[in-house]
């Protein structure tokens, strides 16, 4: 190619995820009992272990033991997933179980 000149363009494109982005949860337990436990959290895992076995499980959940995590959704914000929580406690039992099986 004579008198002519190529110019080569390299555009890089990053999706870059938020370094502190935090989801937050509303949950089931079911006791040994057979009652059902809802809560919210921010860490699924370590709030399901507190119920089973620190003193910082609910009381309720405490007299209950062994409790199994039978329904969770996620959230934004803490404030949509205890909004959540208010709602899955106005639900009957048949329709909470509705939502695992």
């Amino acid at each position: 190619m004579v008198g002519h000149q190529v110019l080569v363009l390299s555009i890089e494109v990053r999706v870059l995820a938020p370094q502190h982005y935090k989801m937050f949860f509303t949950y089931i337990l079911e006791c040994a009992d057979g009652t059902y436990y809802i809560g919210s959290t921010s860490d699924i895992d370590r709030r399901v272990l507190e119920h089973n076995s620190s003193k910082r499980g609910a009381h309720y959940t405490k007299i209950r033991r062994p409790v199994v995590l039978r329904y969770t959704e996620s959230f934004d914000t803490m404030s949509s997933a205890k909004k959540r929580e208010t709602m899955l406690k106005k639900l009957t039992r048949i329709q909470k179980e509705t939502l695992w099986k």
